[in-house]
């Protein structure tokens, strides 16, 4: 059928309304674009680096910007320390700013802790190499006995590692150059040296807290970290590293008593961080003596407060540092807490049994696993060394029970 005379020879737009759409390509929304950032590929939050690449893997690519990482200290203060110069460490190399906070030592003592930055080439593991065999024909049988022993056994990823790259590398053994150091831009807060106003109806820890809280205030608004701020200039990231929060030198007695008299003064400070930083380019780290606080309810309020949590278990000191099943390892590493950003249910690690370990220049977190067995001999020794172990510890459990004369354990 032809078509109507009356529509030949217009324009197409004007030939009929049905011709027309709504339909419009929806564009991407332009994302801010920071050095030292990218987007999650979970919910799209924006996620800066802690410095340990493992720790970045575990906490689902990174940390967040505007979230708190708490890290219950180990019992030396060793461990939670080193993470925290990484993350430090890390902002300096990213050209991030930085807020530093302590009670025990003076900011400018932690600065020159940091560990240095590697290069690539050498920080990233190289494939292992495949063992050669021999020219010997009894080598090649014994080579060949321990391949058909182990080919069929699934092999053991250890290493907590992404696909892609984020993040440096850094080196424990050497402390970071002062020209790369003295580059970045840091506010300090050293609570010996603030201003104390003390007053009958103001205790001295919520003086520390709320002037604590005070100064981030200021450096946020200031610095132009508000989310809300005009884009007067380019947009930068604030680390801010809270060291050892909760402890004695801060004033506070969680760590004292069993029944502090003033428990609410950490929670109403971690409340307004969290309420602070949401509205702001900042991301915290925030280190506490957990092993002294005895109150497990106010333990816990302090971790829901807090967006990822994570404690450090050291081995220094205790049975473990002796135990073989431990011997490639420096401590445990327990996940407290993940963060629930942008989703209904946050990603959770799949594996729970996590250890760290400190080599001679790097700190890595690990799956926890058994080591193999390579020889008969090894077998009987590790048999033994383990038994040895388990009877010391049922003897250990049992010693209060009683006597223990022809007493034994069925298994």
């Amino acid at each position: 059928m032809a078509a109507p005379m009356s529509s030949v020879g217009k324009p197409s737009a004007e030939r009929s309304p049905f011709n027309t759409t709504s339909f419009q390509k929806k564009t991407r929304s332009k994302l801010i674009s920071i050095p030292g950032t990218r987007p999650s590929v979970q919910n799209g939050q924006l996620l800066v680096s802690t410095g340990v690449t493992s720790l970045d893997y575990l906490l689902g690519g990174g940390l967040a910007v505007g979230t708190v990482l708490l890290i219950e200290e180990d019992r030396y203060d060793s461990y939670s320390r080193m993470i925290l110069k990484y993350f430090l460490a890390e902002g300096v190399v990213c050209r991030h700013e930085l807020f530093v906070a302590a009670a025990q030592d003076n900011p400018d003592d932690i600065l020159q802790e940091l560990p240095a930055p590697i290069l690539d080439d050498v920080a990233i593991p190289k494939p292992v190499e495949q063992p050669r065999l021999s020219v010997e024909p009894q080598d090649s049988l014994d080579a060949m006995k321990i391949a058909w022993r182990y080919q069929n056994l699934p092999k053991v990823q250890s290493a907590l590692a992404s696909s892609s790259r984020f993040g440096h590398y850094y080196d424990v053994s050497k402390t970071m150059e002062p020209e790369i150091r003295q580059a970045a831009k840091c506010h300090r807060f050293y609570l010996p040296e603030q201003p104390t106003h003390s007053s009958p109806t103001h205790s001295m820890r919520l003086e520390s807290y709320s002037a604590l809280l005070k100064s981030l205030q200021e450096v946020i608004h200031r610095e132009g970290f508000d989310v809300a701020a005009p884009m007067s200039k380019s947009r930068n990231i604030l680390r801010i590293g809270l060291h050892s929060l909760g402890s004695a030198l801060w004033g506070d007695d969680l760590c004292c008593h069993d029944k502090p008299r003033n428990s609410r003064a950490l929670t109403t400070f971690l409340y307004g961080l969290r309420a602070l930083l949401r509205s702001s380019l900042s991301v915290a780290v925030v280190t506490l003596p957990s092993h002294l606080i005895q109150d497990r309810a106010l333990m816990g309020s302090i971790t829901r407060l807090c967006d990822n949590a994570i404690a450090l278990e050291s081995f220094k000191g205790s049975e473990r540092e002796t135990n073989p099943l431990y011997k490639d390892y420096h401590g445990l590493l327990y996940v407290r807490q993940v963060p629930h950003l942008n989703c209904l249910a946050s990603k959770l690690p799949d594996h729970k049994d996590l250890a760290f370990k400190l080599k001679r220049k790097q700190f890595t977190v690990e799956r926890l696993h058994l080591p193999p067995d390579l020889s008969e001999t090894v077998s009987r020794v590790s048999r033994g060394e383990l038994a040895a172990a388990a009877t010391a510890a049922s003897a250990a459990s049992a010693c209060g029970s009683g006597s223990s004369g022809n007493k034994h354990l069925d298994f």
